[in-house]
């Protein structure tokens, strides 16, 4: 299990107790081919402190319909991932922890197979019967391209410095102006790819993709160097050169540059190109070499139909999403020099800090007015400590948060007052 770095890097958890020790609640998840993504609001202690008292009256009455029946909830949002492969670990995972649940249906009864939770992803059809059997948790399915759409937007509405470029090594973050945001394409690189063209809120289609993408990586790095798992395959990369396997236009043109046509001599003219002409076995090759070679492969592709799907559609921003990115240096920089180079410069792909859970918060932001008394769920205005170096950004002037040192999101919800604790799922 892996939570995620304020920096983008993965960072090991090696306890269940990472999830958060507080009351969980509004869990999502987004169940994948690979991975398991988890997004889920925990409270704290702090939300019922006397301190809080006089910002959470004065919020009831801005209310815009005068409805006083809900109350706040302090807390963070967490970000934690499983491999599918270990969906077992998971379940177990959740077993130990108490999980909350709000809403009508639940008012009169603490049955715990009652609870339902938000659930994305072709494994949270393929998968519900054993959440349902393992926890008594009815995975209540929200659509897979809505959710990613949604998690996206309101990653690039409300979380600042959530955006970069990356350039010549370095990151660069971008300030997006709400009011510029749209139209823009969505780079979903999971298993496979999905290109996204979001036009606005709940508008978007998905125009394009590719079936090689993370699971083409696992799947030939696996079968070609004997990895067993994506980290261990990008840490392999790190120490490889892919030159001694791709055949590059100066092994073509003695050394030169195929001026002609704009190619250098050191670009790409066939992956895995030397391979054809040397009399060599598989063995002979080193696996950190392949490794490279085949990242640099997919990453150039989709760098490529990125940029031409942003051309057939007069896009210039491209923003890219999903966990095969992993804020991995090599790939993003393959991606951006891709997008830059066949777009003459015009046009930047755009990287994510949170690029692996768009699905899942996007299943997260999805809880809603279900029954008559149960007010939507929403994210509400909090201010950092004064001290705190934490930069705020507001939306429609009542959506708030920031992020704290671990890469959680501090927030606050606002939930109905029905809103009750339930009996803790029963284990495995």
């Amino acid at each position: 299990m892996e939570g995620k770095g304020i920096d983008g890097k993965l960072l090991l958890l090696e306890k269940s107790d990472e999830i958060s020790s507080d009351e969980i609640s509004h869990l999502a998840i987004d169940i994948g081919g690979s991975l398991i993504k988890i997004v889920y609001f925990s409270t704290n202690s702090k939300c019922s402190t006397k301190d809080e008292a006089p910002a959470l009256s004065k919020e009831r009455q801005e209310v815009p319909n005068g409805d006083l029946n809900y109350h706040i909830l302090s807390g963070r949002l967490y970000f934690v991932k499983f491999e599918t492969s270990k969906i077992e670990d998971c379940i177990k995972v959740l077993a130990s922890k108490k999980l909350q649940q709000c809403g009508a249906q639940c008012r009169h009864s603490h049955a715990v197979d009652k609870i339902k939770i938000k659930a994305t992803g072709g494994g949270a059809f393929k998968f519900a019967d054993l959440f349902k059997e393992k926890l008594g948790i009815t995975l209540d399915k929200v659509e897979e391209m809505e959710s990613l759409v949604a998690g996206a937007n309101f990653l690039l509405k409300a979380v600042n410095r959530e955006a970069f470029t990356y350039i010549g090594g370095q990151k660069e973050y971008v300030q997006i102006d709400q009011n510029d945001l749209y139209p823009y394409l969505l780079v979903n690189i999971g298993s496979g790819v999905s290109m996204i063209k979001v036009d606005g809120e709940g508008k978007f289609q998905r125009v394009s993709g590719t079936s090689v993408g993370g699971g083409t990586f696992l799947g030939l790095g696996k079968l070609l160097t004997k990895c067993k798992s994506f980290d261990e395959l990008l840490e392999l990369s790190h120490q490889g050169n892919s030159r001694v396997i791709d055949m590059l236009v100066g092994d073509i043109c003695g050394g030169m540059d195929y001026t002609k046509i704009g190619l250098a001599s050191t670009a790409i003219a066939s992956s895995f190109g030397k391979a054809i002409s040397e009399n060599k076995e598989l063995e002979d090759y080193k696996p950190e070499d392949i490794a490279r070679s085949l990242l640099r492969m997919i990453s150039n592709n989709i760098g490529q139909i990125a940029y031409l799907n942003a051309l057939r559609f007069g896009l210039k921003r491209i923003i890219l999403g999903g966990y095969f990115i992993r804020d991995h240096a090599y790939t993003m920089d393959t991606i951006a020099v891709a997008v830059d180079f066949w777009s003459k410069g015009e046009a930047k792909a755009m990287f994510l800090r949170h690029e692996g859970f768009l699905g899942a918060l996007g299943a997260f932001m999805s809880y809603k007015d279900e029954n008559a008394d149960l007010m939507p769920l929403q994210l509400v205005e909090q201010q950092p400590p004064k001290s705190s170096s934490c930069i705020v950004d507001r939306i429609h002037n009542s959506t708030c948060v920031h992020e704290n040192e671990t890469g959680a999101v501090d927030c606050r919800l606002r939930v109905s007052s029905s809103f009750k604790i339930y009996d803790e799922v029963k284990r495995c």
